[in-house]
């Protein structure tokens, strides 16, 4: 089982957890598997003649620390590394295809506060790195002092190509062909990597765009803004009477958005949106939309109505990501924003996202408060229970009860999701319902089953 990658690569408390020393034996590591695995061959590569890993990275402080002891483990293994400087996490994804290069690396800690940061990788199809490359990678970085290396001529170099991120620029703006002449938005960029670009790119669509913490120093990313939130967007959006406001997190690879009247519309509105959108109006490839078993049971009914089927997977945009390849769907993504338009790019795109459902509104000629209003969202309660253990507490007899009861009194009206944190000493009890006084009832006898049997003393 792997430990140092989760669900989204390495993460942890930069300069502690996640330290120079951890970069630079991933960087190695990932550059010795990567010619293992032949997934770049040394004689052919983007610039220096040999296989090139692509490096982005959001703003933060510790990016700088962090990129270079990564980047010396790459090239220590003889090979090159393109360096984009700061850029958007699908950018990444993007030009790693683009470029040819056999793998793309960011340095981010997506919506995460400034103290955190993380390094996940792409393969050379823009899509996360297989779990086998990664547990191989675990499997052989304590050795990474021992890899051979080679001298000379044969040190991998490093190339700083930071106009590289206008191509990528150039890709989000052709992911629409609606011109936005006319239309008034507000953009938080979160002070985080798309500050530079989602200005430019809406103003050049011809939006008159009101901008906020567009202006990182590497201490103030995601700091009271962005995708978490989204609260000063949608504030400004009523202030200045624009048609709609985005919220960015740190990495830009999901939004938030808010409707004209300031209400806001999450990621589970925004696929029915366009789930609906694409099923109306050409075809919806598969008649599926993917989400995860945390997407409010009013996107499922809101889309069975145009008999689209929801699937829902675990928490993660890598587990919708395989799920949209085994379906075919075109559309899957999170309540959190982050939302992934297979058509368009391999990961969670915030720009491209938020670039869509602007030009649905345009073309329906309706407001996004409209568009929205065709998913009901249905009230959610949440409520964990701290324990001693987690394993096997699906085998208890009084929760395994507590829990078909509360199946049974919402069936046809909601529905009930137990489970374990994947981090903590945790079960989260989740109900959704019409009726909220009746969901804390039900919930909160869940959470006494799991009290009285597992529960912490």
């Amino acid at each position: 089982m792997k430990k140092l990658f989760g669900t989204d690569g390495v993460r942890g408390l930069a300069n502690a957890e996640l330290s120079p020393l951890v970069a630079l034996k991933l960087g190695t590591t990932a550059a010795h598997v990567l010619i293992e695995k032949n997934f770049g061959d040394r004689k052919q590569g983007h610039i220096g003649g040999r296989a090139t890993v692509l490096v982005g990275r959001d703003p933060r402080i510790s990016g700088d620390i962090l990129e270079s002891a990564l980047v010396a483990g790459i090239c220590s293994q003889g090979v090159d590394a393109l360096l984009t400087g700061v850029i958007p996490t699908p950018g990444v994804a993007y030009l790693t295809t683009r470029t040819g290069c056999a793998v793309g690396v960011v340095i981010s800690a997506s919506h995460n506060p400034v103290k955190d940061n993380g390094i996940k990788f792409f393969g050379p199809d823009g899509y996360k790195l297989d779990d086998a490359v990664e547990a191989r990678i675990e499997q052989e970085i304590d050795n990474f002092d021992s890899f051979p290396r080679p001298i000379g001529k044969d040190v991998g170099n490093i190339f700083r190509k930071h106009e590289l991120v206008w191509e990528y620029a150039y890709h989000v703006k052709q992911t629409t062909q609606t011109p936005l002449d006319g239309m008034n938005i507000v953009i938080d960029c979160a002070n985080g990597a798309s500050s530079e670009l989602a200005p430019r790119i809406f103003h050049e669509l011809g939006a008159r765009a009101t901008c906020v913490n567009s202006t990182p120093t590497g201490v103030n990313i995601n700091e009271s803004c962005g995708s978490l939130h989204p609260e000063q967007m949608a504030t400004l959006v009523k202030q200045t009477g624009a048609d709609a406001g985005l919220s960015f997190d740190g990495d830009a690879d999901r939004v938030i958005m808010a409707d004209e009247r300031g209400e806001i519309v999450d990621g589970d509105h925004v696929m029915a949106i366009y789930g609906l959108y694409r099923a109306r109006n050409g075809g919806l490839p598969t008649n599926t939309v993917v989400g995860t078993v945390m997407s409010n049971i009013g996107l499922e009914i809101a889309l069975a109505k145009e008999n689209i089927r929801l699937v829902r997977t675990p928490v993660g945009d890598r587990y919708v990501s395989d799920e949209m390849r085994a379906t075919g769907a075109v559309v899957g993504g999170e309540k959190s924003g982050h939302v992934i338009l297979s058509e368009y790019t391999t990961t969670g795109d915030g720009m491209i996202t938020a670039l869509q459902v602007l030009s649905i509104m345009l073309s329906t000629g309706k407001r996004l408060s409209e568009l929205a209003a065709e998913m009901e969202e249905f009230p959610q309660l949440l409520v964990n229970v701290r324990v001693r253990e987690r394993d096997g507490w699906d085998m208890r007899p009084e929760i395994v009860a507590a829990i078909r009861n509360a199946e049974q009194k919402l069936a046809g009206r909601g529905r009930v999701l137990v489970r374990p944190s994947g981090t903590e000493k945790l079960i989260r009890v989740m109900a959704e319902g019409p009726d909220r006084d009746e969901l804390e009832d039900l919930v909160g006898e869940i959470a006494e089953a799991v009290r009285k049997t597992i529960g912490e003393e």
